[in-house]
Formats: structure tokens, C-alpha cells, sequence
């Protein structure tokens, strides 16, 4: 995956750090010549943490050679620097968060940055969220990563506004703030289709309304299209009309068993999908004996093969590190304006869903 940028127009050519006649020296020319990127020019020259000293003897020769001078705003700022990130993440106890969270500061760290984390209970109201990101942002944090699937855009736009922030794992397209996620509409079309490709006719789906998860809604929604689209039986239970918290996981199963006939239960995430199994295993039942069953996140420990969960994996470590790769951008002056990237998941075929038998 690559976006274009503005240097792709540059003309090409020239041997590194040469440049027009007249013009003046640019952090891009002071990185063509010393052999880095821009992030580390910016880093070497700001004094952050995180560069080797021979890497900022390099930079620094060639800055002072072609006579470059750091934009006189950053150097003032510089001297107030916290290279720091706040990182407000709804759940750390969940393993989708826990994840992101994991990926953020170690991207952080190989960027020369900290990070300062705020997290919910997973129970949070909306109002508890905002409270958190003004906390993070008073700490004198320079950039903000926020990962919720509940927070409305709304919410965060104020503090995009602010100071560089990153929403990241939701989709998110306003062109205010920058967003990383994975695609939810093509994984819960991808989940559903290898339902439909094990033969599975008729077919209940745990669904989010987008109050509750703006991520579970969206690859519930395209679990539910995409199955009727294939002819399929579709029987949707929202889960909030049973209580938002996993507890009432049993209730769900329980109505779907009662609706009878039913060979194959999406669930909109891998913590789900776990409480549907011993539900089932209470009532002596067992996947994919008695009922397929599938997930949706893919990550550990969901994805060893004790447990065999089919799934669909996000590329959380990957979504992390562009994130953060994002606002520090923003912070250094190396990218402007909100951009939008949506990531690829892939398929575990697991083995909680099996073929229909004849």
C-alpha cells in the first residue's frame, strides 16, 4: 500500500543534494544528501531522542554544507518539545485494543516519541471519553491517536483541530482528521462469504447498531447484505436488544437455537464468538458439530490452534504503526492534511466453521 505524495512530482534526476539554481536548501535536500529520510533529518536536528550520534554527525554536515536553516517557527518550538503522544484507547483489557496499544508504543518509541495512555473500562460513556482526551491533551502531549468504536467524529474533530490527531482501527473518512483502519465492509463481506462457500442456508448474525460500535455495526451490516445478496436465510439479533455486555451472549444463543433450523452464527468479534462456544457448551453442544461459528478480529489468543476460532484477522500491528507514523508526520511538518487509509484483513479458515453436511 503507498499514497502518493507531493515529492512524486518533483523533478527527478538530480544527484542528491543538488538543487536548482537559486533555490533554497529543503529538509528533503539535506535527506538526499545524508541518505535518510525526513523524519530522521527533522529528529537529528531537533535533538529528539532515538537517532544514532553518527547518523546526526551525518545529518548536521550536511545541513550546515548547503547552508539549510530550520524553519525559525519549529526551531522555537523545539525548545518546548515534549515528543510525547497521548493514545486513548476505549478497552486495554480486550485483545483488540490491547493489540493497538501494544503497536502504538513501540512505533512510537522508533519514532523518538512516548506514549501517555488514557483508557476506558469498555463502559465509558461518551462524555468519560471526551473527559480522557482533554486529560491527555493538557499533559502538553503533541500529537493524540484516538481508538474507539464508539466516540462520535464529532467529539474529536475539536481537539484535530488542536493539536495532530490520528482516529485508528474504525473507519472514519471526515476530511478533518486522518484515520488508519481496516476495511469493515470488505472483511464482513469476506466473512460471510465463506459462509456462504461452506454451503450454510440459513444463518443468524449477532449485530451492532453504530450507538453501541461504529466498527461492529459496519462488518455486521455487510455480514447480514452480503448473505442476503447470496440467497441465503438471514436471521439478524441485535445484541443490544439482549444487553451490550457479553453476558448476555447466552440469551442470544438460546433465541437462535429456539428459532430452529439454524446451521452457522456469525458473531461480530472473537470475545463473541468465545462467549457463543460455551454458551453452546453449556447445552452440550459443540462447533462445528452441532452449529458453525465464526469470529472476527483474528488475534491472539484467539488465532492458536487450540481454540481453531475461523476468523477474520485485522493487521492491527500494521495499523498501529501507520497511525503513529501519521501524527508524528503531522508533528514534524512532513505531511498536511487529513488522509484516509483503509487496510486489507485476511481470512483464517479456523476450524469453529466447517462445510454443511448433505
Amino acid at each position: 500500500m503507498r499514497e502518493l505524495t507531493p515529492e512524486d512530482n518533483e523533478p527527478v534526476g538530480r544527484a542528491p543534494g543538488e538543487r536548482p539554481p537559486g533555490s533554497v536548501p529543503t529538509i528533503h535536500d539535506v535527506a538526499a544528501a545524508a541518505g535518510v529520510s525526513k523524519s530522521v533529518v527533522s529528529r537529528a536536528l531537533s535533538g529528539a531522542p532515538g537517532v544514532a550520534a553518527r547518523t546526526v554527525t551525518k545529518v548536521k554536515a550536511a545541513a550546515e554544507a548547503m547552508g539549510y536553516v530550520a524553519n525559525a517557527n519549529a526551531r522555537g518550538m523545539s525548545a518546548h518539545r515534549t515528543h510525547t503522544l497521548g493514545v486513548f484507547v476505549r478497552d486495554a483489557a480486550t485483545p483488540f485494543y490491547g493489540h493497538l496499544l501494544t503497536a502504538f508504543q513501540e512505533q512510537a518509541s522508533a519514532r523518538g516519541y512516548r506514549a501517555v495512555t488514557a483508557t476506558g473500562s469498555g463502559s465509558f460513556s461518551i462524555e468519560e471519553e471526551r473527559r480522557a482526551l482533554e486529560t491527555l491533551v493538557s499533559l502538553r502531549v503533541e500529537g493524540l491517536i484516538v481508538c474507539s468504536g464508539a466516540l462520535p467524529v464529532e467529539d474529536i474533530i475539536p481537539f484535530a483541530h488542536r493539536i495532530p490527531t490520528v482516529i485508528a482501527g474504525r473507519p472514519e473518512t471526515d476530511p478533518s482528521v486522518s484515520s488508519v483502519y481496516c476495511d469493515e465492509v470488505g472483511g464482513g463481506r469476506g466473512m460471510a462469504e465463506r459462509v456462504v462457500q461452506l454451503g450454510h442456508r440459513r444463518v443468524a448474525v449477532m449485530t451492532h447498531t453504530a450507538a453501541s460500535s461504529l466498527t461492529q455495526s459496519a462488518r455486521t451490516e455487510a455480514m447480514v447484505q452480503h448473505l442476503r445478496d447470496a440467497g441465503v436465510d438471514v436471521l439478524p439479533f441485535r445484541c443490544e436488544d439482549y444487553g451490550l455486555e457479553i453476558e448476555g451472549t447466552d440469551s442470544i444463543v438460546q433465541a437462535i437455537l429456539d428459532a430452529g433450523g439454524v446451521t452457522a452464527l456469525m458473531a461480530p468479534s472473537d470475545s463473541w464468538a468465545l462467549a457463543v462456544l460455551e454458551s453452546l457448551q453449556l447445552r452440550g453442544l459443540t462447533a462445528p458439530n452441532d452449529i458453525s461459528v465464526t469470529g472476527y478480529d483474528g488475534v491472539k489468543p484467539f488465532t492458536s490452534s487450540l481454540l481453531g476460532f475461523t476468523s477474520w484477522r485485522q493487521p492491527l500491528n500494521l495499523i498501529g504503526r501507520l497511525s503513529v507514523d501519521d501524527v508524528v508526520d503531522q508533528i514534524e511538518g512532513l505531511s498536511q492534511g487529513a488522509r484516509h487509509r483503509s487496510i486489507d484483513g485476511e481470512l483464517i479458515p479456523g476450524r469453529t466453521a466447517a462445510a454443511l453436511s448433505a
